[in-house]
Order: C-alpha cells, then structure tokens, then sequence
C-alpha cells in the first residue's frame, strides 16, 4: 500500500491488524468486512499481514536481525529501564508496540525479513513515552475539573498548602501564592500518574485552571507542546519534574511557569 492510499484509509488501516488477530468486537469486525468488500488497497494488505503471520509460524530457516534492529531495541529497553529508576510514571495498558519489544527480546533470532519489517514498521509508529505521559496528564487535567474533585486541600494559603502534602506523598513540593502576579494559588490535592503519587497544585488564570504536577525524577529537557488543545510545559529543578497544563493561551503558560520558577528559587 503506498503513502496515497494510506492516507485514504487511515482508521481501516488501525483496525486492519486488530481484525488479523482476532482482536475487534464483533460491531467493528463487521464493519471491516464490509470495508473490505469495497477497497481493493485494504484486502491487499491484509493478505501481506497474514502472509507475514504465516512465515512466523515456520520453522527451520532463520534470520540474524540486522545490527540498526539491534539497536534499537537495546536502546527502547534502556529507556524503560531508566524512566523506572527515575519513577517516570509508566502506563499500566500494554500497546501492540510493547508486545512487539517482548516478543523480540524473547527471540536472538527472527524468523524472516518479512518479520523485521513487520517489526521495523512496529517500532517506527510506537508512541514515545512522552506523549503517553501527556495522555495521562490531560485526561487528570480533564478529570479533575468534570468529576468536582480539583482540590483536597482548598486555600490559597501556600504555609497551609505545603505542609498538607506531609505523609501523603513521598516528597516536599514546592508551593507558592502567585496573585500578585496573576495567578492565585486555589489550593492541591494528591494525583496518581502512571503507578505513583504525585502532587498537583492548582492555581488560576482569568477564571481558566492551571494544573501543576510534580513528582521526583532526572532532569529532562524543558518540552512545550499543544496536546489534544490543551497548552502544556515541563520543566525540570531540584531533582523535580514539573508538568503544568491548562487551556490558557500559550503566552500565560510561559508567563506561569517563569514567575513560578522564579518564586520557588527566591
């Protein structure tokens, strides 16, 4: 299938796999079969996925995994290694692409060149890490303000908030009032991301909610994205990790993170 006719496809070609191994609800099912009915591109390839699924169940001739695969892999597999050491949260689903590292790491050898571009195809289109986390950090974003539960502790008190978080979490946040400079402190609560505790304060922005998460971990290179339209900045001090997000404009997310910055260092 080339770029053109991927792009035509592009929610069957994400189906197209569950179908193979028997993985869609019968609703779904059904509507790929009707699918493939009408579109020659589709039934192509899935006869290529099914014929790559056949050499993998032969036996007999084996293929050395180039050294570009190799490495790759070892280097997917450090990074897991160091995002657990740090307590970098870590989803609890288990995506295709994790399979794929598992399965691989159980094998020194692959069955055939079909199967390493089966692989190579996996590993290219495996969502990092960070936008994983970036899921995790909109969907308790989201969820906090649609669920009534922004704040465990509510004051704009930082010498109340800072000492609340004692024996809840495993660490000491920084916690600062901004009203003077356009943020007001509303008060934190105690969130889980990935398979931990994490603080989250919470300030606002001309009536908007900023969050802010913070849990221990390395220091990463300062990122700033828009993530399914919610503006987010991370940031890094004191053996601190800082995820901010709300849907102010970029410009007073910016504004929030240096005046904040600024207020735990003073």
């Amino acid at each position: 299938m080339n770029e053109a006719q991927r792009k035509g496809c592009p929610e069957w070609r994400v189906m197209l796999h569950g179908f193979v191994d028997g993985e869609l609800d019968s609703v779904h099912a059904a509507q790929f079969e009707d699918h493939l009915a009408t579109c020659a591109h589709c039934r192509a390839e899935m006869e290529r996925v099914r014929a790559v699924r056949e050499i993998i169940d032969q036996e007999g001739v084996k293929w050395q995994p180039p050294e570009a695969l190799r490495s790759q892999v070892l280097s997917m597999l450090s990074f897991e290694e160091t995002a657990a050491a740090s307590s970098l949260p870590l989803p609890r689903r288990v995506p295709i692409w994790r399979r794929a590292l598992d399965f691989i790491r159980q094998w020194s050898f692959v069955p055939s060149l079909a199967v390493l571009a089966a692989s190579a195809f996996l590993f290219a289109n495996a969502p990092s890490q960070t936008l994983l986390l970036q899921d995790q950090i909109m969907a308790s974003h989201v969820r906090s303000m649609m669920a009534d539960h922004l704040t465990d502790v509510l004051t704009s008190d930082q010498h109340t908030v800072k000492p609340w978080f004692n024996g809840k979490i495993d660490f000491s946040p920084p916690v600062s009032d901004l009203a003077k400079d356009g943020f007001p402190l509303v008060g934190g609560r105690v969130d889980y991301i990935g398979d931990r505790a994490v603080a989250a304060l919470v300030y606002r922005r001309h009536g908007h909610v900023i969050n802010l998460f913070i849990w221990p971990a390395a220091s990463a290179a300062q990122t700033t994205t828009v993530h399914d339209g919610y503006n987010m900045t991370q940031w890094s001090d004191g053996g601190l990790v800082f995820w901010a997000i709300s849907d102010v404009a970029a410009g007073d997310l910016a504004e929030f993170e240096s005046v904040f910055r600024a207020a735990a260092r003073a």
